[in-house]
Order: structure tokens, then C-alpha cells, then sequence
């Protein structure tokens, strides 16, 4: 499957599930669910709702956003690209609110199964208990990375890699989003795009 916007996913060098276990996800999916079409702007999952949908992306992409506490804003945290699965997990197991509303960037497709049926999967054999363990740490390795992220990379070096993982990805999120995932100010960004374009033509002159 092409990927759009480069490598699989942003958090590129978090440990992933293994094939097989995306593959065998992925079936269940396509099995038991059904293919679901998102337009840009249409949301999966909204905030403080009841989480209720787990799927497949097998075109597009989504972003995670969640309002800010005291300042009235929305904060865009994390993204689902094609070959990935979208879900707020593990809310859409039990029900629990969504963290965050989870929007298509662009149109998108999905196989689409519940919080219940995905449940219900898990509980089917040991083996499949195990895919629910190795979910749970390929999220805690993802978050793990990001975090990290925060703390030795400065903020044009998190844009930088942002990039380097996924480089289409600027072409369908405004300054403001792009921002907001890097937790700046979207004049600090500017300021961060405009000393790599000067640095790269100053380059080109001295070659």
C-alpha cells in the first residue's frame, strides 16, 4: 500500500506490532466491520463522548485533537495515516469518554468495527489477548517516544523530524495545526521555516 506521507508513522522509531499481528487485526476488521467513508472535516470519535469505533485506514488520514483546559483552544496530538489503525484506545473498549475528537484531514475510508466487537475478539482465544498486550505497548513505546521528544529535541528539531517521518504531511495541515502539534506558537514556526529556507539557499550558493 502506498504510504503518502512517507514512513508508516511519525513516532518512527517506536517498536511496532509485527505483521502478523497487524495483519490478523486488520482481517477482523475487514471481516466483522464494514467500510466506512469519512469527507475532511467528518469526526470518528468526539470528545467526552462514549468512544465507540475501532478501524482500519485504508485511505487518508485523521488527526487527534483535544480543547485545551483553561485556554479555550483546540490541540492537535496525534495523527492515523493509511496502514494504521484509528481508534481513542483503549477508551473504545469499555465505552470510557473519548480523550479527543478524532477528525479526517482529507476523505478517508476505514473498516470500521465497535468498541464491543473488538472487545469480544480479544476474549476469543489467548492469542488474541496477547495482540490486546502488544497494542497497549506499541501505544506506550509511541507516547514513551513522543514525550521524550520534548525534552532533547529542540522545537525545530521536532519539526524537523515531523518532516523526515512523514514529509507530505505539511501539504494538509495549516500553520496553526502544525503548531500545535510541536506546542509552539505558530509565529515561532514561521520564524523556524524561514531560517531552513535561508540556511538551505545560502547553502546552494556556496556549492
Amino acid at each position: 500500500m502506498e504510504q503518502k506521507f512517507g514512513k508508516n508513522s511519525i513516532l518512527g522509531r517506536a517498536k511496532r506490532p509485527s505483521r502478523a499481528d497487524i495483519k490478523a487485526l486488520r482481517e477482523f476488521c475487514e471481516r466483522e466491520g464494514k467500510m466506512v467513508e469519512y469527507r475532511k472535516g467528518e469526526q470518528l470519535e468526539r470528545e467526552g463522548d462514549p468512544a465507540r469505533w475501532f478501524g482500519f485506514v485504508t485511505e487518508g488520514c485523521f488527526k487527534y485533537v483535544t480543547h485545551g483546559i483553561s485556554d479555550e483552544r483546540n490541540h492537535l496530538t496525534w495523527f492515523s495515516f493509511e496502514g494504521e489503525f484509528v481508534a481513542d484506545y483503549p477508551c473504545v473498549l469499555s465505552g470510557q469518554p473519548s480523550q479527543a475528537t478524532i477528525e479526517a484531514m482529507m476523505s478517508c475510508r476505514v473498516w470500521r468495527v465497535s468498541g464491543e466487537e473488538l472487545f469480544g475478539f480479544f476474549r476469543q482465544s489467548i492469542k488474541n489477548m496477547e495482540l490486546r498486550a502488544v497494542i497497549g505497548e506499541h501505544m506506550l513505546n509511541q507516547f514513551k517516544a513522543r514525550y521524550q521528544d520534548f525534552h532533547r529535541a529542540t522545537a525545530r528539531e521536532r519539526y524537523e523530524l515531523l518532516l523526515q517521518r512523514c514529509p507530505g504531511i505539511v501539504e494538509h495541515l495549516d500553520l496553526q495545526d502544525l503548531a500545535s502539534f510541536l506546542c509552539i506558537t505558530p509565529n515561532y514556526l514561521s520564524t523556524i521555516r524561514k531560517s531552513i529556507t535561508f540556511e538551505s539557499k545560502k547553502k546552494g550558493k556556496t556549492l
